[in-house]
């Protein structure tokens, strides 16, 4: 039988360890995950080694990680989320079990958190949310908050043409639709401005989106939105995004942005915390 002084001690030692526990990990550097994926979708990109602001330390972090495991060159750990670490993570990924596009070396809450055990802790984590059919296609929660929320400023549901998760769907988007976090937006009866004002709103709450034309590829007059730093992106939704942040059009020829000019580009969450 247990007494009452052995239960307390036995309560004092749990709270003890769980102390230990909370010291411990209080004591480890913290990833900013927000900055990590942004700077890997960015730096790719990249026509030099330019860092993405913000992102260095938290990179530096999960290469240094990267290296201990054995999947990056120190030559590498640099802070830059180039090419080389998208494949050193993408191997990571592939040795937890994921394949296809949850292993595009395009980091995920719960890779990240788990490369870091016992070096990192990870703040401002990042999810797409659940999938979900809605108004006829597939997308996921935090794009269906996203275009409510655009939908909300500009005073107009919008019609979607083309949604997520849809490899294969339609030879012209390039496999831009293959993961999660991109929508096409139809466009019928809409004036040249109108256009233009929708595609600005939903680069405001996060989205890199652009009035695309015949004249640019085998299509009609649509709007094309990638959510930035959706978790689920297909590897060329990540290169879009990557061109925006740059300047680009998000299209192969890589031209500068047609669309209309947004300052600063916000995520999402950075768009929620500005408000």
């Amino acid at each position: 039988m247990i007494t009452r002084r052995q239960a307390l001690m036995s309560v004092a030692a749990g709270a003890l360890t769980a102390g230990l526990g909370a010291r411990a990990d209080a004591a480890l550097p913290v990833v900013d995950m927000e900055a990590v994926v942004k700077a890997a979708q960015i730096d790719p990109r990249r026509a030099d080694s330019t860092l993405t602001p913000g992102a260095k330390a938290s990179v530096l972090l999960v290469e240094q990680a990267l290296a201990a495991a054995g999947l990056l060159s120190s030559t590498y750990v640099d802070g830059y989320f180039g090419t080389k670490t998208i494949d050193a993570y993408a191997a990571y990924q592939r040795s937890l079990g994921y394949t296809g596009l949850d292993a595009s070396g395009l980091p995920g809450p719960t890779s990240l958190k788990t490369l870091g055990t016992n070096r990192y802790t990870v703040t401002k984590l990042l999810s797409p949310g659940s999938r979900i059919t809605y108004r006829g296609v597939q997308m996921n929660t935090r794009t269906q908050s996203m275009l409510l929320a655009a939908e909300g400023l500009l005073g107009r549901t919008l019609t979607i043409t083309q949604g997520s998760y849809n490899p294969g769907g339609e030879a012209a988007s390039a496999g831009t639709h293959d993961g999660g976090g991109v929508l096409d937006i139809g466009v019928d009866g809409m004036t040249a401005a109108t256009r233009t004002a929708v595609a600005k709103q939903l680069r405001v709450v996060g989205f890199a989106a652009w009035v695309r034309n015949p004249s640019q590829g085998d299509w009609p007059y649509h709007i094309h939105a990638v959510a930035i730093s959706d978790t689920d992106q297909s590897p060329a939704a990540q290169h879009q995004v990557g061109d925006y942040y740059l300047g680009l059009n998000g299209l192969a020829n890589r031209a500068a942005d047609d669309g209309p000019a947004v300052s600063p580009i916000l995520t999402w969450e950075e768009y929620q915390r500005s408000l």
